[in-house]
């Protein structure tokens, strides 16, 4: 009588599925979101012609920047969009500096 194995323990393994991202996250293309990003801020930085206008674009223009990273984790390159989403939280962070020191200089809130 031949031997039929009870599939419990089978003999051959069944091969493992393997996943890849279809966009992997690259160091030039974090470079790439970065430097286009810095550019945009500056930019946007530039309209304003005191603290407060400032603010307030530096504000817009990451807003802005950020959908775009939105976009780009969903349909696009996630590289970009982590350039994109550090250099944002880097300028959001020294327009809130340079806000919160003209606060503490001056006592009164700025931004209204």
């Amino acid at each position: 009588m031949p031997y039929s194995p009870s599939g419990l323990f089978p003999a051959e393994r069944p091969s493992r599925p393997t996943y890849r991202e279809p966009n992997p996250v690259s160091g030039p293309a974090v470079a790439a979101g970065a430097t286009g990003t810095i550019a945009w801020l500056v930019v946007f930085g530039l309209l304003g012609r005191s603290l407060v206008g400032y603010a307030w674009w530096t504000l817009i223009a990451g807003a802005l920047a950020w959908l775009a990273a939105l976009v780009l984790v969903r349909f696009g390159d996630r590289g970009v969009a982590t350039g994109i989403a550090i250099v944002t939280a880097g300028g959001w962070s020294i327009a809130a500096a340079a806000v919160a020191a003209r606060w503490v200089i001056s006592g009164d809130w700025p931004l209204w």
